[in-house]
């Protein structure tokens, strides 16, 4: 059964990402775009649009042409934003890497994007230098360098007020962001203007929900080289003229005070910082009034979790879905549908459809059952860089397979699970991870946990919890508290404690390191 959007269709421009932008940037001009708290920095709309257009002619002035891979391996500053812009208005594709690799990764995702430049910071020369020599680029610009060739500074004194470039918006590469890896190897998502443009449009057209507005303060503390950051965070906010306020990484004091002194309205988060609001102390010393909208993406969220972080911010905190490979969102909560529902993250965006099928044998499943999650609409990647069968495995007719286990009720409102791959089999019963670790964090004794199969002979798999705990605790207590909560099937057969839980930047745990 075919599950669609209850918003109606959204007209998607035949635009490039940079003309569709830059159509709404002139109604907001002389509004500040960008803060960097720590440095002390702003920019305005006005400002940005010329830096764009100057880094742009400075491409082109040096030989880049439409169709080429350029790096961004980087923090988040207004620098990043400006290069990402204006790659994408000289007809280039960015590769963001995150800045965690080391120059092996770093390489890696060069030479296999096909990189011929490169964009990073002086903190990372010592990875970025011999990486960029390994694959060949032909230069490397340095965000924070003051002066030389290197220096980024260099781009942006090129007056210039070229049009972007010509590109065809359903073909042409916009973005080459890699999938994070946490059930394989990474892989090369192929989006496109279209689907950036789509995106963007899908997510402002969806019935009910809350969308960014000019006079919005937006917290920007998640990684801009993942995709969550990236477009609902940058393209998004950007595009209703609302103002980024930019942390180069999540820190409690700064995270704070930054919320605090900038009357932050608006915040996009995932669960590991929804975690910190709902349980750290430092969190009542701050005045966070202004807070009036948590989103929370990247990784499932649990109700208890959900529902005491909104209570102790005070505003209302809901969930939206996605992934790399569908730009990224596909769903959001509509919190003004008047449904109480922390756990779900919401309905389809317009001109987006789903169906739940059978893990098994790929039928479709009734409604309120569990089954894998296929999504279909404009935000969907054209593919996997240079890996057909990949890509083949992936998109079905049209059909994008998740990979995550999923529920629909008759409203249309979806309920995530857990992945497919994360399921433990215990005695031919499925047993999801998530729905284990949402009852962990809710101890008073655990601040954080992860949940991963156990290989066993008997029951097949056996539920292991690695356990990050508060105060003291023991296994066989936190067990026997389990078990008096969970049907028999689903109880916690093996503890054992960490000093913290491996995660990528977007907050997923990295359960294959745990394995």
């Amino acid at each position: 059964m075919i599950i669609r959007s209850p918003s109606p269709p959204v007209t998607i421009p035949d635009l490039s990402w940079p003309a569709y932008l830059e159509a709404h940037l002139e109604h907001h001009l002389d509004r500040t775009a960008l803060v960097e708290p720590l440095g002390g920095r702003r920019m305005s709309y006005r400002s940005l649009r010329d830096e764009v257009c100057s880094i742009d002619a400075a491409l082109r002035t040096r030989g880049y042409r439409k169709g080429d891979v350029i790096a961004i391996y980087a923090g988040n500053s207004i620098e990043f934003v400006l290069a990402f812009q204006a790659i994408l208005r000289m007809g280039g594709v960015v590769t963001t890497i995150n800045p965690m690799n080391l120059a092996d990764e770093l390489e890696r995702q060069m030479r296999h994007a096909g990189a011929c430049c490169l964009f990073t910071m002086r903190a990372l020369l010592e990875n970025a230098r011999p990486a960029a020599e390994s694959c060949g680029l032909r230069e490397v610009f340095v965000f924070d360098a003051t002066d030389g060739d290197e220096a980024f500074a260099r781009l942006r004194a090129t007056p210039d007020d070229t049009p972007p470039a010509a590109v065809e918006p359903a073909r042409d590469l916009a973005v080459l962001p890699y999938s994070s890896g946490t059930t394989g190897p990474s892989k090369g998502v192929m989006l496109t203007h279209r689907n950036l443009v789509a995106h963007n449009v899908q997510v402002l057209g969806t019935q009910h929900a809350s969308v960014p507005a000019a006079d919005d303060r937006m917290l920007l503390v998640l990684p801009l080289f993942h995709i969550f950051a990236m477009t609902v965070i940058m393209n998004l906010g950007l595009s209703r003229g609302a103002m980024l306020v930019i942390l180069p990484r999540f820190e409690p004091e700064s995270f704070l005070e930054t919320l605090q002194e900038h009357r932050i309205t608006r915040c996009y988060l995932v669960p590991p910082i929804i975690n910190f609001l709902a349980k750290h102390p430092l969190v009542s010393q701050y005045d966070l009034s202004s807070l009036g909208y948590i989103l929370s993406g990247a990784a499932p969220l649990g109700v208890d979790l959900a529902r005491a972080a909104g209570r102790r911010v005070g505003c209302t905190l809901v969930q939206g879905y996605g992934l790399t490979e569908t730009s990224p969102a596909t769903h959001i909560f509509p919190e003004f549908a008047g449904r109480d529902d922390p756990g779900s993250i919401g309905v389809l965006l317009p001109n987006t459809e789903a169906r739940i099928v059978d893990l098994d044998n790929g039928s479709d499943v009734a409604t309120g059952e569990r089954g894998e999650l296929l999504v279909r609409g404009p935000q969907v990647m054209l593919g996997y860089l240079d890996n057909p069968e990949a890509t083949a495995r992936a998109i079905d007719d049209g059909w994008f397979h998740t990979g995550d286990v999923a529920t629909a009720d008759p409203e249309g409102y979806f309920h995530i699970v857990d992945r497919a791959k994360e399921l433990i089999k215990y005695k031919g019963y499925q047993v999801a991870p998530a729905e284990l670790e949402s009852l962990l964090v809710t101890h008073p004794k655990v601040a954080d946990c992860a949940v991963v199969p156990m290989a066993d002979n008997e029951c097949g798999e056996l539920s292991k919890a690695f356990i990050v705990a508060r105060d003291e605790l023991g296994a066989d207590e936190l067990m026997a508290w389990v078990a008096e909560r969970v049907a028999p099937y689903r109880r916690i057969r093996r503890v054992e404690f960490i000093d913290a839980i491996p995660k990528s930047p977007s907050g997923k745990i990295l359960r294959r390191l745990l394995r």
